[in-house]
């Protein structure tokens, strides 16, 4: 890799250019390569498809890490929702033996081996604060002060950058312990303790269980509709029969089949306080990005009373939290399942391509990969790992072309 500084005006021919850039500071820094902004899995399948086309890149990476959000910032019981086949990333399947619901550890270990294969090594602790085009060519600006220009220039930062806090009223005198999501790891510090867990996707449902499984009393937040549907279907995951389904069928009919099964497997939800949306499960899906519950059990102890259901919260009180239908509960902590944001708006100095209002790709799946002036998004497709992977491939060859190595 070349590598130029504006302030020595001259080129350096590093093989470990990375140390090299590490070491300035306050100096601009051109480089010949597409320049990525973050090293999640997103980052590094880009980085990966473009290494099997012979061009190398360079990624810079907020944190200490890759995939800091699934090494910093995930529970401790958390497994993929999806099979693994549909959590792959480009070029490399996961090892043999692997579960079809590989834990964290395993999904962490199998990036680690992911970024070694590739020779992928980012630059860590380098925080982007701006990225703006000039002249056809992007300067980006990290808080340590180093600039890089690029020609190309790859968003990789994702739809979870952020965690969200939601503006309850009161939640600022609450006196017991707050944590998001992100900060949560496991349900044993809260043994024998009341919880309300606010949130009821995934996370927040699956947050419940574990704090039941550690001896907690936990509660949880149902402020809108919410589809559940059984993980698996006939000895097959769910998601990926309706995959499947939809190849030849219209995703109403779909809908529909996936309904039916639910309220025979799991009964009518709507009895526990967890009414059902109007849409179906792969068209709200499909419509706002929605992602249907997976019940890994959670049903279960809603059912046998072990966890409460709650409607909206009208507002904390010191204790506890009064909610919109009347009823006051004291709890001893708060677990916001209340999800995560794009951060995008806050450094790209783009409002063409990204969104200002939720910061994500103006153009929906899957034409969201590609903006002007050499503009590329991973990772914001709402279709997890596999949307992710696609845009990888798509990115990675339409840069090859401009290259003359496609």
């Amino acid at each position: 890799m070349a590598v130029w500084t504006e302030s020595e005006g001259k080129r350096v021919h590093d093989p470990f250019y990375h140390n090299f850039l590490l070491a300035k500071t306050d100096k601009c820094i051109v480089v010949d390569e597409p320049v990525i902004i973050g090293a999640g899995p997103s980052g590094l399948a880009v980085a990966a498809c473009l290494k099997e086309k012979g061009i190398p890149s360079l990624i810079l990476e907020r944190s200490h890490c890759i995939a800091s959000l699934w090494q910093l910032k995930t529970y401790d019981r958390l497994h993929l929702h999806l099979p693994k086949k549909f959590c792959e990333l480009p070029l490399m399947p996961y090892p043999p033996g692997f579960p079809t619901y590989p834990t964290k550890q395993q999904f962490i270990a199998y990036l680690e081996a992911y970024a070694k294969q590739y020779d992928i090594k980012p630059v860590f602790n380098q925080m982007v604060v701006s990225a703006e085009n000039e002249d056809g060519r992007w300067r980006v600006r990290t808080e340590e002060g180093t600039e890089y220009l690029c020609k190309w220039l790859v968003v990789a930062t994702g739809e979870n950058a952020e965690a969200v806090i939601p503006d309850i009223e009161g939640l600022e005198q609450y006196k017991g312990k707050v944590v998001h999501t992100s900060a949560y790891r496991s349900g044993d510090m809260y043994r024998g303790k009341k919880v309300l867990v606010v949130g009821c996707g995934n996370s927040g449902m699956e947050v419940c269980l574990d704090l039941c499984n550690h001896g907690a009393m936990p509660s949880i937040v149902v402020r809108e509709a919410v589809h559940i549907l059984p993980r698996e279907m006939f000895g097959s995951s769910t998601f990926g029969l309706s995959v499947w389904l939809l190849k030849y069928l219209p995703i109403q009919t779909v809908d529909r089949f996936l309904l039916i099964m639910s309220r025979l497997m799991l009964g009518d939800t709507s009895r526990f306080g967890l009414e059902r949306p109007h849409l179906g499960p792969m068209e709200l899906k499909s419509v706002s990005g929605k992602t249907p519950v997976l019940d890994v059990g959670t049903l279960e102890k809603i059912k046998s009373g072990d966890i409460k259901v709650f409607p909206a919260i009208n507002h904390f009180t010191k204790h506890g939290a009064e909610f919109i239908d009347g009823r006051m509960e004291e709890f001893d902590a708060v677990v916001l399942a209340t999800g995560y944001r794009s951060n995008v708006p806050f450094w790209l100095k783009d409002t063409e391509f990204f969104s200002e209002k939720d910061g994500y790709p103006r153009r929906p799946f899957p034409n969201g990969w590609k903006g002007k002036q050499c503009l590329y998004s991973v990772g914001f497709t709402k279709r997890g790992l596999l949307g992710a992977s696609m845009d990888a491939t798509r990115i990675a060859h339409d840069i090859a072309q401009c290259c003359g190595k496609s």
